[in-house]
């Protein structure tokens, strides 16, 4: 028995692969066949691919000592590296935030200012200053208060061109006018060479002080505006017989901490007033961020 004349098979298989197209095209009928046949073919793709898989496992198993040492050193140099990396942007991290808290420090402020970075720490231990890179090109000059994002730091003793040196309250030698934000008593603070601590001096046995009372800058004297957190009543003692009080205080700035400080320009005197000859002329420069 004769079979189909060849030609004719050809034009059966045009047509059915033509109507397979159309439906696979235009109704999306053969997507599950497709689906079937693929998942029916995964092991064929598995075989084709044993042999490298294969060829790979046992160069894995061969692998050098020297080959191991290089790749240990190697990982170990890129662990060293992105540390490093992860230290400098906690770094810049803390920086930022810092700086956030400076800004939001000087919102409040009436006075202008700029800001400045501790570029030096004196290596006398009995000696409690700080360089900042701010100087007489930047309008710093001598008296003016330093303040950290917490509160008053010091003031100005020196300047030079680029930078400045700058004396903390906790220097034995330094002393502030301070009232009690509570009820306005006013005190000297003194320094005490610790870091940690100041003292309250002359304040009568008789009083009205607590632990935990805010001490701010009073102005009097004319050296620090007024009103700027000095430090925090930690301990009031008294010994028998004593008009006194001894009265312990904790700084408010972090003095061995804060690397970004302000530097406070007065707030210059009314047109009117110029009876005083020391009074702010107007002639600094503006303060970062604000226009001339």
């Amino acid at each position: 028995m004769q079979g189909p004349v060849p030609g004719l098979r050809l034009f059966l298989v045009v047509v059915v692969s033509a109507a397979l197209i159309v439906a696979d095209g235009r109704f999306g009928k053969l997507s599950e066949v497709r689906s079937t046949l693929a998942t029916g073919l995964a092991p064929v793709y598995w075989l084709g691919n044993a042999p490298a898989n294969l060829s790979d496992w046992f160069a894995g198993l061969f692998v050098s000592k020297d080959d191991l040492q290089q790749e240990n050193e190697d990982l170990k140099a890129r662990l060293l590296i992105l540390e490093r990396r992860a230290l400098k942007y906690a770094a810049l991290a803390s920086e930022n935030n810092e700086l956030r808290q400076l800004l939001n420090s000087a919102e409040v402020l009436d006075d202008r200012v700029i800001v400045g970075e501790v570029v030096g720490v004196s290596p006398d231990p009995f000696s409690h200053e700080l360089v900042i890179n701010k100087g007489s090109n930047d309008g710093v000059r001598e008296g003016l208060a330093i303040l950290d994002a917490h509160g008053l730091m010091g003031q100005v003793i020196q300047t030079s061109k680029f930078t400045s040196r700058v004396l903390l309250v906790s220097d034995s030698s330094h002393a502030v006018p301070v009232e009690v934000v509570r009820n306005g008593l006013r005190a000297i603070l003194l320094g005490t060479g610790d870091p940690n601590t100041l003292d309250l001096v002359h304040v009568p046995n008789t009083a009205d002080i607590r632990t935990g009372d805010l001490l701010v800058s009073s102005g009097l004297g004319g050296r620090f505006p007024r009103g700027y957190p000095v430090a925090e009543v930690s301990d009031i003692s008294q010994e028998p017989g004593d008009p006194f009080v001894s009265i312990k205080a904790t700084p408010m700035a972090e003095l061995n901490q804060s690397r970004m400080v302000l530097v406070v320009f007065p707030a210059p005197k009314a047109d009117g007033d110029r009876s005083d000859p020391n009074a702010f002329n107007g002639d600094l420069p503006p303060a970062e961020g604000e226009a001339p």
